[in-house]
């Protein structure tokens, strides 16, 4: 079966497509607002995404990782802020998990916004991050 693409819109003819919307959403809902983050860092999530569920992605997937994505811009402290301190800590414990799981989906998060130079630069030094 072919995978569907992923489609930003045209002005304003064609709509975004649903993965790239339900992305959208879950990332307001970790208090991240999406025009933060780069539409192609927003494609390549879904890709990954795709590569990861072998049909469609579930959409309980996009929570999960909106959050992952969402701590690693903000950071321990604005994270925990809106999201509380129980998310933050579970965020933490999977970044720690993907840390010994090279190549595990977390650590594709993590490692793509390391890339993106859109981490946070106390993410980095907390975890030891490089993109070495």
């Amino acid at each position: 079966m072919a995978r569907r693409r992923s489609s930003l819109g045209f002005l304003g003819l064609f709509g975004r497509s649903s993965d790239l919307r339900e992305l959208d959403g879950a990332l307001r809902a970790v208090d991240l607002h999406p025009a933060l983050v780069p539409e192609g860092v927003k494609l390549t999530i879904v890709n990954l995404m795709k590569d990861h569920w072998p049909n469609e992605p579930p959409v309980s997937a996009y929570a999960p990782i909106a959050q992952l994505f969402g701590y690693c811009i903000a950071g321990a402290v604005a994270f925990a802020g809106a999201n509380g301190g129980d998310m933050a800590m579970r965020v933490e414990q999977r970044i720690e998990a993907a840390l010994d799981a090279e190549d595990s989906f977390d650590a594709k998060i993590v490692l793509l916004a390391l890339h993106a130079k859109l981490i946070n630069p106390d993410v980095v030094e907390r975890f030891g991050l490089s993109a070495g």
